[in-house]
């Protein structure tokens, strides 16, 4: 079943857990020493794959990120596949067919996985927003797995941009040259800019999978420095509990 949802200015969010697994050697000290791996004293690090509902006022459904996807995704070499997504969205009462809008916070395989199965798109109806940057930097396979698929339903957005009324994506580069970040009233999801809860409490803290260590870095610091500073719900992909209230 999903998380529980909240309402944050007048939007419904409901997290929908995906999937959830371990995951290799992936967190480093600013010196690059291993911080966290596959094995340590407390076990492995498992990886929480969430993605958000978002309802409005107006009826509008937005959903932010995709998920690993099927068994014929490009996740599937490395993630839990089948994801759960359709089956967390259909017990928050929504379908595929339902979704107006797809935000993918970037073009990873485990947050725009879930995007098309059997080469179309999962989300019919749907426009799928990614900015600009995102785009002219995808993998040959990712832009032969999903972004061909997708089609003439991608949004490319550049820079800050209103999805819906008090719906916002912004860019926060780093983790890939594109990553962007969502926000509504109080409520702002990471994305993919924070990846374990000790980078909350560090943000130096390097992840070995981001695409600009020192810009995501830098992101890292701002961005927690404004969520602290405007006492913002938080959301990321990967915590164990999806909201962090700051």
């Amino acid at each position: 079943m999903p998380h529980q949802s909240t309402i944050v200015a007048g939007v419904d969010i409901t997290p929908l857990c995906d999937a959830v697994g371990p995951m290799g050697p992936a967190l480093r000290l600013p010196f690059l020493e291993t911080f966290l791996g596959a094995e340590t004293d407390e076990g492995p690090w498992v990886l929480h794959f969430h993605c958000y509902l978002l309802r409005g006022r107006d009826g509008r459904v937005t959903l932010v990120d995709t998920g690993i996807g099927s068994t014929d995704s490009p996740a599937a070499v490395w993630a839990p596949v089948p994801g759960r997504l359709l089956d967390e969205l259909a017990a928050a009462g929504a379908t595929p067919e339902d979704v107006d809008t797809v935000v993918i916070t970037h073009l990873h395989s485990d947050h725009c996985g879930g995007s098309v199965t059997s080469g179309r798109p999962v989300f019919p109806n749907a426009r799928h927003v990614i900015q600009r940057a995102e785009v002219d930097n995808v993998s040959d396979a990712i832009r032969s797995a999903i972004l061909d698929p997708l089609g003439d339903t991608v949004h490319v957005v550049d820079g800050d941009a209103q999805i819906h009324p008090g719906i916002w994506v912004r860019p926060a580069p780093g983790h890939t040259p594109g990553h962007q970040i969502v926000e509504t009233g109080g409520f702002t999801m990471l994305g993919d800019v924070l990846h374990h809860p000790v980078q909350l409490a560090d943000p130096t803290i390097r992840y070995v999978y981001d695409d600009d260590s020192d810009l995501a870095a830098k992101t890292r610091l701002e961005q927690v420095a404004r969520l602290r500073a405007e006492g913002r719900l938080l959301a990321t992909a990967h915590f164990p509990e999806p909201f962090v209230q700051l």
